[in-house]
């Protein structure tokens, strides 16, 4: 014959046993939960990581620097020469090869951070042969696209994050 299967009350003892874990649980959570927000930046740090800045009174031509995050960042509005310039540069004459459209969201403005890429020099904007940034430290020369062309730089200027809010407004991070 086969065995009837019979389904067991709960008992008062497994109400404890519910009981004392619900409860732990939540001691585990209230205990962690603080540990876990203290790792979160403060607000002050959240606001260093964006920066807005209007680009409306940048003439064609000029670089403007402004700080983010203790690093200078250049923001070219350039001109219709230096675009072409970039744009035709052929890739094989580049240390670091990069297409000029891959730098840039917008082909007037170029936004760099301005640290050399050797030994982290700020360079000097409209310098060199190819009239982008020249750092006089050790000799490194970036086209008007931040692209490493001469010297012992390895890599190009860095492109930061950053997006344009507006016609005229960047928001840098």
């Amino acid at each position: 014959m086969a065995e009837a299967i019979t389904a067991t009350e709960p008992t008062r003892r497994d109400f404890l046993y519910l009981a004392t874990a619900a409860v732990g649980a939540v001691g585990v959570g209230a205990t962690v939960w603080p540990l876990i927000s203290q790792m979160s930046p403060d607000a002050s740090t959240l606001a260093a990581g964006t920066l807005e800045v209007d680009i409306a009174g940048v003439p064609v031509g000029q670089i403007m620097t402004v700080k983010w995050r203790g690093k200078p960042i250049f923001i070219s509005h350039r001109t219709p020469v230096e675009i072409k310039t970039a744009e035709d540069t052929p890739l094989n004459e580049l240390k670091d090869p990069a297409t000029d459209q891959s730098r840039v969201q917008k082909p007037e403005w170029l936004v760099v951070i301005g640290i050399c890429t050797h030994l982290g020099c700020v360079p000097l904007g409209h310098e060199g042969p190819y009239h982008g940034w020249f750092c006089p430290c050790h000799g490194s020369v970036y086209d008007t696209s931040g692209r490493i062309r001469q010297g012992p730089a390895p890599a190009n200027l860095v492109v930061p994050p950053y997006r344009f809010a507006a016609e005229t407004k960047l928001v840098i991070g």
